[in-house]
């Protein structure tokens, strides 16, 4: 799994951060001295050295956390999933809509679940957010029940809306918990 810095991030992704920042932070300080814009007490030599250590510690960010860490934080994620016994389904739009707007207001109804902030970290079998997807590709993280999708670069065609009640940690429960609508996108 990819981590998405979006997400409420583990002890890794963290790390993985404060390693990219001070990256960023230490080669702006030997960048700064090369180009002579400050830090004048700093050798030239330094400010190479400066820039190279700047370059480890982001390529560093990448790798070096995970192995620090360890399997622990990363296999949390990957346990056993909680079954939820929430119910969704799509008030709106009803199945075979056809519509030429450039804008669609999705609206959901969930039952036995309740919906949280996105950076809630606290994984229990009736708490989340949802997921949206257009076709297959996330489209949005709903912390609610109402989003207004944009169909503005949405080819002609029938297109598939899918609903998804996900845990806390933004990974499924088990089994899923999901509803889909397919609409008809007309031409204006």
């Amino acid at each position: 799994m990819t981590p998405v810095l979006a997400h409420a991030s583990g002890a890794d992704e963290s790390l993985s951060l404060v390693m990219l920042f001070a990256g960023i932070w230490t080669g702006w300080i030997g960048w700064s001295r090369l180009r002579g814009t400050g830090f004048p007490r700093l050798p030239r030599w330094g400010a190479w050295a400066t820039i190279g250590g700047a370059l480890t510690l982001v390529v560093c960010a990448t790798f070096l956390p995970r192995m620090l860490v360890g399997p622990t934080a990363v296999n949390a994620t990957t346990g056993p999933r909680p079954a939820s016994t929430a119910t969704l389904r799509f008030a709106a739009p009803h199945h075979g809509l056809a519509t030429s707007a450039d804008e669609l207001t999705v609206r959901l109804d969930l039952e036995g679940g309740t919906l949280t902030p996105l950076t809630t970290t606290v994984v229990t079998p009736d708490t989340g957010h949802v997921h949206l997807s257009l076709d297959g590709s996330l489209v949005s993280m709903m912390g609610g029940a109402l989003q207004v999708l944009d169909l503005r670069n949405v080819a002609p065609g029938q297109h598939t809306i899918t609903a998804e009640f996900v845990a806390a940690d933004h990974l499924p429960f088990n089994p899923p918990v999901t509803a889909q609508v397919t609409i008809d996108k007309v031409a204006a």
